[in-house]
């Protein structure tokens, strides 16, 4: 069974306020290797990551508050992990938290990582040392994630998790090709503003079967601290590599999140889901998609009130009649800068609408970042107007 991780971090979020968000949906684009998938032009992958990341050190415009950033599952190569600390370490602002998915590493290599930053991952190091005392594990590929927060003191803190599912392409008869299995998610507990939050990688938010379910223990854990704190989980952030994010089975689970048709769920009531998946240019050997892996999304408790909405670069919709508000983006290679909605509980007669997007921005022709602009985002054609759903396959 997965474990949930308590961990305290510092920082300091403007109470009342409502906080930022980046998701950059940059295309993936793997191969297979020796040891799981790797990225195919690391250097060319680079150099968009490293585009988004000096935006946001510069912070120029309203970005000098973002909180949160979100790169795709797999999307750093292992090659720049290092650097990507090294850039938030330096450049980016206090109270700052980067997510992001990197390559495929043996267990062996990230064994040494866990150790490396044994200070935030301790419990971390002794689940995985169980598992390398059971077996001849440690050539097994790692589908692993990175939390890197900066505090309000400026100090940089690094926590590690392991996918604890695979996707498609890492299910394969040949036991050498087996996704090493993680066994712990953090959850995230911010002092002094008391905002609680999660990251897991792509299919972690589904697993399920007749022993264990990953978003059940999710549930559990952010209801006990409802119970014992009167807090709950504020936002949960998905890391993506998707190429199903319609699929049937992600309503299945968000209704039952968000509808409490079972037991009553205040833990997870107000928390702000995000899907932050890699774009519609994602290419990954021997599995080519027809429709893409674009897709990201936002969603929030049906008592939003979401008005619904088709516009050229994200929708608004309630998941084919799911108890929820979902704010659907395109499939393109985009940043996209929204905030995450406040507590509904504020003033429940309110119109005004909770979930803003601030900005939207495209990779252009002389590898930079652009603003989209007002025309593109709010003519052209409609979102979504010439795919198929995917929630029957």
């Amino acid at each position: 069974m997965v474990q949930i991780i308590d961990k305290k971090v510092n920082l300091e979020f403007p109470l009342g306020h409502h906080l930022h968000c980046l998701i950059a949906q940059l295309p993936n684009r793997l191969r297979r290797s020796e040891i799981g998938f790797a990225v195919t032009e690391p250097e060319r992958q680079w150099r968009q990551i490293a585009a988004v990341m000096e935006l946001v050190a510069a912070g120029e415009g309203n970005l000098k508050k973002l909180h949160f950033l979100l790169f795709p599952e797999t999307a750093v190569p292992f090659a720049r992990f290092d650097e990507m600390l090294a850039i938030i370490g330096r450049d980016f602002r206090p109270n700052s938290t980067v997510m992001f998915g990197v390559e495929h590493v043996p267990l062996k290599i990230y064994r040494q990582l866990l150790e490396r930053f044994r200070a935030d991952n301790g419990e971390a190091v002794e689940l995985v040392d169980r598992d390398i005392d059971s077996g001849d594990v440690l050539e097994m590929p790692v589908n692993w994630g990175c939390v890197a927060i900066k505090e309000a003191s400026g100090a940089l803190r690094v926590f590690l998790e392991a996918k604890s599912h695979p996707f498609s392409g890492e299910e394969f008869p040949d036991k050498f090709h087996d996704l090493y299995r993680g066994r712990h998610f953090y959850l995230f507990r911010s002092r002094p503003s008391c905002f609680n939050f999660m990251m897991l990688i792509c299919l972690d938010y589904l697993y399920r079967d007749l022993y264990q379910s990953n978003i059940k223990q999710v549930i559990d854990h952010a209801n006990q601290l409802y119970f014992s704190t009167r807090q709950g989980l504020d936002s949960l952030f998905v890391i993506q590599c998707n190429p199903k994010p319609e699929h049937r089975a992600y309503r299945d689970v968000l209704s039952g999140f968000y509808g409490e048709y079972l037991e009553d769920l205040p833990g997870v009531r107000e928390t702000v889901t995000v899907f932050g998946n890699s774009s519609d240019e994602t290419e990954i050997e021997d599995f080519p998609q027809k429709h893409g892996y674009g897709h990201s999304a936002v969603v929030i408790n049906r008592r939003h009130r979401l008005a619904p909405l088709i516009l050229a670069e994200f929708a608004t919709d309630d998941f084919s009649g799911a108890p929820l508000c979902r704010l659907r983006f395109g499939g393109g290679t985009r940043l996209y800068y929204f905030n995450l909605p406040l507590h509904h509980e504020l003033d429940p007669r309110s119109s005004r609408i909770p979930l803003k997007v601030h900005t939207i921005m495209r990779w252009s022709r002389d590898d930079s970042w652009v603003k989209v602009t007002e025309d593109r985002l709010l003519g052209g054609v409609e979102l979504g107007a010439a795919e198929q759903s995917h929630q029957d396959q």
